[in-house]
């Protein structure tokens, strides 16, 4: 639809109704995306893009040379709130009735001070939420757990003081009834359930399977995807793969890190390359899909070639195919972590930003070259 924006120049007003979200383009270099409670998700202009989390945190991307992030304080989250609103309410006027409907039923009623206060709601029903794959970020997170049952890894800080916990079949049902009414519309934006957090999928069977039950009567008809360790998961046998499969298991993500069995013991991470290849193997059985996630630059130059050597022979040995991915995730090294202290006193050299980045671009072409997705994967990027 077409509109004077009052200066002479008639522009090209782009407008998206579709069931889960509502998108207005005022100009070719502004687009600001509001799900279905009018709640901003995506904002663009001028080639920086902003995503607010459910908690109202803004994160912002553009690219300068290479990729760049950053997040907006509080203050500054409220001037984007006002702004994008801003727009959509300039917009209004010279929208058709369906759009205007959906401004003022749903979008308009927002102001940047109530935006905000949705910090405190999602912190009622949350606890922090600390890390999702990228093709999760838009999925409905229940978290079954709290912490990891691991939480040794000497480059992961993300669990530190959060001892693992399993909530109880009531606690969890309550859990999801609150993240159900939290969502309200922004469900329709959302697919697929996360079981979180770390390890979750790690549970007993019958546990497992009673919550996955509860999370079906909450969100009925959604797949079911969670993180699982090679240690913990190659201890339940295919058929207890597969009944969690009939009940909605969909994929299956696995903190590979390297195909080194020297690397993984340098990280105190457990399982082998072995045991992984045997237990890919093993879900591929029950008809589930598989997410690898390899760390591009853990132990630095020196493990440089071995790992990726090790990585893509171990990787050649899976059964992977049309729905698996390989995601390929920048090391970085946590603050406080014990990965840093271990590297200086081995000596190891670590990879500069250009280095990590070739070193990604080199191993994602060589497995698209044995026909498996690989994309990438960074940390510093996740949100919900």
């Amino acid at each position: 639809m077409w509109y004077d924006k009052g200066v002479g120049t008639v522009m090209k007003l782009l407008a998206t109704v579709k069931p889960g979200f509502t998108s207005l383009s005022p100009d070719r270099n502004t687009v600001a995306s509001f799900d279905r409670e009018g709640r901003l998700y995506a904002y663009f202009k001028r080639g920086v893009a902003y995503r607010r989390s459910l908690a109202s945190t803004v994160e912002v991307r553009w690219r300068e040379g290479s990729r760049r992030r950053s997040r907006l304080t509080p203050t500054q989250a409220a001037e984007l709130f006002a702004e994008a609103y801003a727009v959509a309410a300039q917009c209004r006027p010279h929208t058709d009735a369906a759009v205007r409907a959906r401004l003022d039923e749903e979008i308009l009623r927002w102001t940047p001070e109530r935006l905000l206060g949705e910090a405190e709601r999602f912190a009622r029903v949350y606890k922090p939420i600390s890390i999702l794959p990228p093709d999760q970020y838009l999925s409905i997170v229940l978290q079954a757990t709290e912490g990891c049952t691991w939480n040794r890894c000497t480059f992961c800080s993300f669990y530190q003081g959060r001892p693992f916990r399993a909530k109880s079949p009531e606690e969890f049902a309550a859990h999801a009834a609150a993240v159900r009414q939290f969502l309200g519309k922004g469900t329709l934006m959302r697919r697929g359930i996360f079981l979180a957090d770390g390890n979750a999928l790690a549970l007993s069977q019958s546990r497992l399977e009673s919550l996955m039950d509860i999370a079906a009567q909450a969100f009925p008809g959604e797949p079911v995807f969670g993180f699982i360790d090679v240690y913990t998961g190659e201890r339940r046998p295919v058929e207890g793969w597969r009944r969690l499969a009939d009940l909605g298991l969909k994929r299956v993500y696995i903190g590979m890190e390297t195909g080194l069995d020297e690397l993984l013991h340098f990280l105190n991470k457990p399982g082998s390359r072995d045991e992984l290849v045997r237990f890919v193997s093993d879900l591929k059985a029950a008809a589930l899909e598989v997410g690898l996630i390899v760390m591009i630059g853990a132990g630095g130059a020196e493990y440089r070639e071995s790992h990726a050597e090790a990585t893509l022979s171990a990787i050649a040995q899976m059964p992977l195919g049309r729905g698996d991915l390989v995601y390929l995730s920048p090391f970085i090294e946590q603050p406080g972590s014990m990965y840093i202290a271990r590297r200086r006193e081995a000596a190891l050299t670590p990879l500069a930003e250009p280095e990590i980045e070739s070193e990604l671009k080199r191993l994602a072409e060589s497995i698209r070259a044995m026909g498996i997705k690989a994309a990438r994967y960074d940390i510093r990027e996740s949100i919900y």
